[in-house]
């Protein structure tokens, strides 16, 4: 079983999908480490099992949000995309109980 994988709009979807896309947006070396982080992400049953790319739950304004490391300061970041009752234990969400993920934004959000 692997991490269900949805998109929080078209252009992530193509950006992830299209590599010329992710070429131009993240440059060659951040396109081979956005497929190989989809790749990761495919291949694990839930999400704390990842440990390439730094794994990491964020916080602040983007609490509930979980980034992994592309480079030159971009991120994967991604939600849970399941209900809420699922992969909640005392009001925090347990990643090792999330297997369908959002992504919800690819880049440098400092920028």
């Amino acid at each position: 079983m692997s991490v269900e994988i949805s998109f929080g709009g078209s252009q992530l979807r193509k950006l992830c999908e299209q590599r010329k896309v992710a070429e131009r947006r993240l440059g060659p070396d951040g396109a081979r480490k956005l497929t190989s982080r989809l790749a990761d992400l495919q291949a694990v049953a839930c999400v704390a099992e990842l440990r390439a790319g730094r794994p990491h739950p964020l916080s602040g304004d983007r609490q509930g949000q979980f980034a992994l490391n592309l480079s030159g300061g971009s991120l994967l970041v991604f939600v849970a995309d399941q209900p809420e009752d699922d992969c909640m234990v005392d009001g925090v969400i347990d990643w090792s109980l999330v297997r369908a993920v959002r992504i919800v934004f690819i880049g440098d959000y400092h920028d």
